[in-house]
């Protein structure tokens, strides 16, 4: 417990802040600390200097920025800041002409006289000790960039595992629906094939549903799962399906799970359920480290056009473009052709550095 409140202690915000600036008085002390024999003296100039120092970094952070430069008011920002600059340095020099000089009088006697109006009214000693106003708050800028940077990478990975997840959500009942209606039409007719359609099924789900849990799976499985969607449809479409499956994969390659058995689903559903004659469906997948490509061509019944596919019908092909987006950004090609008597998709993806 304890050390659960030390630990978030540590990480706060004002915490991080607190020792930051101590950091920066210790650098700032330390440059002059050998060659000021008073050490009082050295150790208020320096404190009040970066007293200023840290006024200016949080009205820049805090009111500038969000207030003038993000709403493109750059011309106030940068004149806003060249004020609080000078405001600081007035300052530091009324305190040091006004103030130091009175009290260390003995270590002001040997150096150059202190004139505030001389002092205040030199720009050239104004710009030399600009960037010692300023460092600290650039570095502030820079932490602060850094932080929101690193934030909103955070967020947007979490909204593409969030919008993934949404779309396997939608992905799997879509797949089970089609599946479960295979089942069901072997039930009505009393099929002896319904328990190893039964059983093939509980194996797709058990390689859905525990199996392909992270964004990327190893290749051969997601063959293994479409030689055992085949199986499960050849069972329910028997003589009136042609399937030629042509693979050449090696055994390290990984891809997003899910992703080609649409592609097949769609081949089944619209190539083979209306078709009187024998339908044709052709397979064609290769996979190595550089490139996966995936191809499958199905032959469409006579009359397909009484049959055109509707939006709902279409939920896991859209999925498919969304996921491929979400994964392989600018690393896929993906061409579909809807020709007359047949429907061709081609698939190639170059896969990501796993």
């Amino acid at each position: 417990m304890i050390k659960s409140i030390i630990v978030n202690f540590f990480k706060k915000p004002e915490f991080k802040h607190v020792l930051f600036w101590l950091v920066v008085f210790v650098y700032y002390l330390s440059i002059s600390w050998p060659y000021e024999k008073n050490k009082s003296l050295i150790t208020q100039a320096v404190l009040f200097d970066l007293l200023f120092q840290i006024i200016i970094a949080y009205i820049v952070i805090r009111l500038f920025i969000p207030k003038l430069l993000n709403k493109n008011k750059k011309i106030l920002f940068f004149v806003g800041c060249f004020l609080i600059v000078y405001l600081a340095y007035f300052s530091y020099s009324a305190f040091r002409c006004f103030y130091l000089a009175e009290i260390f009088k003995e270590e002001y006697e040997y150096r150059p006289p202190l004139i505030f109006i001389e002092r205040i009214t030199d720009m050239y000693t104004f710009f030399v000790s600009l960037p010692s106003y300023i460092s600290p708050t650039i570095v502030l800028i820079v932490f602060n960039y850094y932080k929101q940077q690193k934030e909103t990478a955070n967020l947007l990975e979490q909204k593409k595992a969030n919008e993934l997840d949404a779309l396997k959500n939608q992905l799997n009942p879509h797949f089970l629906f089609n599946t479960l209606n295979n089942v069901y039409t072997l039930a009505l007719k009393k099929s002896d094939q319904t328990p190893e359609v039964i059983a093939k099924l509980s194996e797709i789900l058990d390689y859905i549903l525990y199996r392909c849990k992270s964004n990327f799976v190893p290749l051969k499985n997601e063959v293994t799962l479409l030689h055992n969607y085949i199986s499960l449809e050849k069972v329910r479409y028997k003589k009136r399906v042609d399937v030629t499956f042509n693979e050449n994969v090696e055994s390290n390659v990984k891809i997003a799970p899910l992703l080609l058995l649409t592609f097949l689903e769609n081949a089944f559903k619209h190539g083979v359920n209306q078709e009187i004659n024998t339908a044709k469906i052709e397979i064609n997948i290769k996979g190595n480290s550089k490139k996966i490509e995936f191809s499958i061509k199905n032959t469409k019944p006579s009359n397909s056009e009484k049959y055109a596919i509707k939006k709902h019908d279409a939920i896991g092909l859209l999925n498919i473009k969304k996921q491929l987006d979400i994964l392989y950004p600018n690393r896929y090609t993906l061409n579909i052709k809807d020709n007359c008597d047949t429907y061709f998709v081609d698939l190639k993806i170059t896969p990501n550095d796993l």
